[in-house]
């Protein structure tokens, strides 16, 4: 079942997903776990800074930049509390499911977050 407001605002959406999994290849499972990873937008928020900006970042400023992009303010107007949330929630719930499903690579002895190479 679509959700209706997603179907008003793109009313081909559905029908483009659609034709779009029947092309592929990988289970049914699989893409369960793909539509999973990527149904946080927290999650999408930091692959696309990575992807945007295309090498490896701290991730304390890759919090800051998904901070600013979660909230439409710029980095003065964000208060540190806001972006250590950020930061604590990529660090332990996010960060990890990205890194586990081998789309990121995550050093942490100097807190560096990179798209996979793989």
């Amino acid at each position: 079942m679509t959700d209706p407001a997603a179907s008003k605002d793109h009313p081909h959406l559905a029908h483009d997903v659609m034709e779009w999994l029947e092309k592929r290849s990988e289970s049914a499972e699989h893409i369960d776990e793909a539509f999973s990873i990527l149904a946080a937008q927290r999650r999408r928020l930091l692959l696309e800074v990575l992807v945007e900006y295309e090498r490896e970042m701290t991730l304390p400023d890759a919090a800051e930049e998904v901070a600013q992009r979660e909230t439409g303010r710029s980095i003065t107007d964000l208060s540190a509390q806001q972006v250590s949330n950020v930061y604590i929630s990529l660090y332990h719930d996010h960060l990890p499911r990205l890194v586990s499903a081998g789309l990121l690579e995550y050093e942490q002895e100097n807190d560096l977050v990179a798209l996979s190479r793989a």
